[in-house]
């Protein structure tokens, strides 16, 4: 079983497209969380010709006043089923950084499949590289949501 886990840096990719979201950083994080969850869920109809490229989990990390958009925990709508994945949203209690590179060290050390952080932060780049994650950017999520409705 594909066991592979996506860790979203949320403010970076949030902050990837000026929509507005700095007048609004909850609502922002709630918009992004609906996406990933309809994307998770398999809600929307893909337009790739298999849903077999979701990993087993998605990991949102909200830091600062973004927390406010979302309960911290598992999305119950987003696992139902081995081939659509589930979303997860972590609270940073401090840095989100910080919860990135933890939730990627927690993901590599279960060795249950490839782990990859979503952001385009140089730094947290270089630090989950450290622990075994590979990397992607917020225009590539984006895109990927995009696709998906």
């Amino acid at each position: 079983m594909d066991e592979r886990t996506w860790i979203v840096d949320a403010a970076n990719v949030i902050g990837a497209r000026p929509d507005g979201w700095w007048r609004d950083r909850a609502a922002a994080a709630l918009r992004l969380h609906k996406r990933l969850s309809k994307m998770c869920s398999g809600v929307s109809a893909s337009r790739t010709a298999d849903r077999g490229d979701l990993p087993a989990q998605v990991v949102l990390v909200l830091e600062g006043a973004a927390r406010a958009g979302i309960v911290a925990g598992p999305d119950p709508d987003t696992h139902t089923g081995p081939r659509t994945g589930r979303l997860v949203v972590v609270h940073a209690p401090g840095s989100g950084d910080d919860a990135v590179v933890e939730a990627a060290v927690e993901a590599v050390r279960r060795q249950r499949g490839a782990v990859l952080v979503i952001t385009a932060d140089r730094e947290l780049r270089g630090r989950v590289h450290a622990v075994g994650a590979a990397t992607a950017g917020p225009g590539w999520l984006w895109a990927l949501l995009d696709n998906n409705g």
